[in-house]
């Protein structure tokens, strides 16, 4: 008797089993979403994150004052950041050595140290220094201490990006007279900040969301950023809707921020 032959199983292309892997994925985040819906505690989670009544007196107890403190705040510690951030990358691209130093020893600090101990740091100065006083108070606190932090990540960013300009642009702006300066200041920083633009979109969103460590400093209820104003409120009544409309609130500013970073780069993709 001879032997019959089995016909070998065909493979799955790598195509069909991606397919079906996705398909799996899929099946299984959907029994999750079905078992959360059915199981789930909806008048519970209803009263403790959604209460109609807490909504309405977050609403109308100053959200609007936090959101502005909020983008305040932020603004103010970007452009610091921003302004240190490119005379630190000036510096580390520098031929002069104790420049690179300088540079190189702020960056890695600041980098290093949460920024948590910055603002812990800023908010005992005036025990530390008698009589001190910080313009803008707290405006002026929060821009330097979240601003420190974010010109050492600036700074690398913006470094970058200068190094990301090709060197036939300096060495043409160089032989038609222009000085090292000029070039850098004329020719290579706004072709760097157009390559940036969505790296420092990123750094403006983590920076709104770094905000929230203005508590550490003891604001006024006027000075109250988003984080704050919710945790007093929630606190106050034992509810957490108001630190869920807090975070929506940061979502309202981050989200336009996000899309405007999507169409940079793909606007800089177009470019390429």
């Amino acid at each position: 008797m001879s032997d019959v032959a089995v016909p070998a199983k065909p493979r799955l292309s790598p195509r069909v089993r991606a397919q079906r892997i996705r398909l799996v994925q899929y099946a299984v985040l959907g029994l999750v979403v079905v078992l959360a819906v059915v199981f789930a505690n909806w008048q519970q989670i209803g009263q403790a994150f959604f209460a109609p009544k807490m909504i309405a007196a977050t609403l109308a107890q100053g959200i609007g004052r936090a959101v502005l403190n909020t983008v305040v705040y932020t603004a103010g510690a970007f452009l610091f950041g921003l302004v240190v951030g490119t005379l630190l990358a000036l510096m580390r691209l520098s031929e002069v050595g104790p420049y690179r130093w300088l540079a190189t020893a702020y960056i890695e600090f600041f980098r290093g140290l949460p920024a948590l101990i910055v603002f812990i740091v800023f908010s005992l100065l005036p025990l530390a220094f008698a009589g001190l006083e910080i313009p803008f108070a707290p405006y002026g606190t929060v821009w330097l201490a979240l601003g420190i932090v974010a010109s050492a990540y600036l700074a690398e960013t913006i470094r970058g990006g200068i190094q990301a300009v090709p060197k036939g642009q300096v060495e043409a702006a160089r032989s038609l007279g222009m000085s090292a300066g000029e070039a850098m200041r004329k020719v290579v920083l706004p072709q760097a900040f157009r390559v940036m633009l969505p790296p420092l979109t990123n750094e403006l969103i983590l920076l709104v969301k770094d905000s929230s460590l203005v508590f550490i400093i003891g604001v006024s209820a006027g000075g109250y950023e988003l984080t704050k104003y919710g945790r007093e409120l929630a606190n106050t009544n034992a509810n957490i809707t108001p630190l869920v409309i807090a975070g929506l609130g940061y979502l309202v500013i981050t989200l336009p921020l996000s899309v405007l970073v999507r169409r940079m780069e793909a606007r800089t993709a177009r470019a390429r």
